[in-house]
């Protein structure tokens, strides 16, 4: 079996669960690899992401190791067998592999939340807010380079917008609704998708204002990926030194959580989009 060059982060996910399960249940690799009658090179192979697992060899690794998780051990054999050939493999050796690796992640996912203080989250960006955002970061790039990541950021959108959408929440803080990334239309274009956004079943915007007192959690941005079962959900970070895939149970705990918290302190739906209305008429 050819083994994989660079595995995406679906997969080491994946990875990761089978090795988990197996710590938790006390068992060695090679007592794992004795069970099954294959390799210790095998089983590290599978646990680094390096080869595949078929439904039938995973379903007896979580035997041996006494998972008794049905809905968990059904959503493994899922991402094991899963054959998807999504859109953002076209991107490939043309983006960083994390842009590859959050449109696979959101497209598998249950729901989407997303908190931000400083940007319009993704999914909810017009391509000219988008493009003005890629051009400042990114000002050395040449136009095409920049091209690329605007379309793959709209490409990205689809999870909300196909028939079937994802449910989703974002939590935004007045500063990234104040900032005009681009010029005054832009903004005001900006502001208008995201109140037409609000007025779907499946999205709910909420507004932090700037007037909230004893708030101090700026620093909480974040987008949290709902999983097949909460144990695969996955929280994603940007930071000066790259994204970072967050998926142990105590994290996600602490992101669930925060998320709740900064719900709560937040304007409801309502308000949030009379909020918009209001800035809206202000440009």
């Amino acid at each position: 079996m050819a083994l994989r060059g660079e595995p995406t982060a679906r997969q080491l996910r994946l990875a990761t669960e089978l090795r988990r399960l197996r710590d938790a249940a006390g068992i060695t690799g090679r007592e794992a690899a004795a069970s099954l009658g294959v390799s210790s090179a095998q089983i590290s192979q599978i646990e680094k992401a390096l080869a595949g697992v078929s439904e039938k060899r995973l379903r007896a690794m979580a035997a041996n190791y006494a998972c008794s998780d049905g809905e968990l051990i059904d959503a493994l054999v899922a991402m094991a067998t899963d054959r998807t050939h999504g859109w953002w493999e076209e991107y490939q050796e043309r983006l960083p592999t994390p842009y590859l690796d959050l449109a696979e992640l959101e497209y598998h996912a249950s729901h989407r939340w997303d908190v931000d203080f400083l940007h319009i989250p993704g999914l909810l960006q017009t391509e000219d807010y988008a493009r003005a955002l890629f051009s400042y970061v990114n000002a050395e790039f040449p136009p095409s380079e920049v091209d690329l990541r605007v379309e793959h950021r709209m490409k990205r959108r689809v999870i909300i917008e196909r028939p079937d959408p994802i449910p989703y929440e974002a939590v935004i803080h007045e500063a990234a609704l104040r900032i005009r990334v681009g010029d005054r239309s832009g903004a005001r274009a900006q502001l208008a998708r995201i109140q037409a956004l609000s007025e779907a079943d499946h999205v709910v915007v909420r507004i932090i204002p700037f007037d909230l007192d004893a708030f101090a959690g700026a620093g909480s941005a974040m987008v949290y990926a709902g999983g097949a079962v909460p144990k695969l959900d996955t929280v994603v970070r940007d930071g000066p030194h790259g994204t970072a895939f967050v998926d142990a149970e105590a994290q996600l705990a602490r992101f669930r959580a925060l998320f709740r918290r900064l719900e709560s302190v937040s304007f409801d739906p309502d308000r949030s989009r009379d909020f918009i209305h209001t800035l809206i008429k202000e440009l």
